[in-house]
């Protein structure tokens, strides 16, 4: 703002900010550019190694590290990382581990299958389930069993 109304009117840069009401300093001012790239890494191997660690807890260590950033920079590294814990666990699935990577990708036919059991009710209000396996690489079914109640030796005769 302060260039355009200097080159428009022919003026002084000190003239130029006292007419914008702004200071010399802010005109004059370069940001610093900081990299994070150590923080980054510090707070992954952080966040590996101590699964539940939420974000105060890491900040806490990486301040007794000797790591002079705020809170607000940590937590805006925090975030970008995707490192962010759910306050609670799912009720459904309390045993599951947090911040575990995803499996790779298949890459070819029959070296990765899934399988999962799914449930549905009749027009009666009779329940029934169903054991589905499915390839990941083709996405094709491979077996669906279908019954009022899935046994053990039931999933063992289907993936035998």
């Amino acid at each position: 703002m302060v260039s355009n109304i200097r080159m428009e009117y022919n003026i002084s840069i000190n003239r130029c900010v006292r007419l914008i009401l702004l200071h010399k300093s802010v005109f004059y001012y370069t940001p610093k550019e900081r990299g994070d790239e150590l923080l980054r890494m510090r707070m992954k191997e952080i966040a590996a190694t101590r699964v539940r660690y939420g974000f105060w807890r890491i900040y806490i260590l990486l301040r007794r590290e000797g790591f002079m950033d705020n809170h607000k920079r940590v937590y805006r590294v925090y975030c970008e990382e995707g490192l962010n814990l759910r306050s609670k666990r799912p009720k459904r699935s309390r045993c599951a581990a947090h911040r575990q990577p995803a499996l790779g990708n298949a890459s070819s036919l029959h070296e990765c299958w899934s399988m999962d059991f799914v449930t549905d009710q009749l027009y009666d209000g009779s329940r029934f389930r169903a054991l589905t396996v499915v390839d990941n690489y083709s996405r094709k079914c491979l077996a669906i069993y279908a019954g009022k109640s899935l046994k053990g030796s039931d999933v063992v005769g289907v993936l035998g």
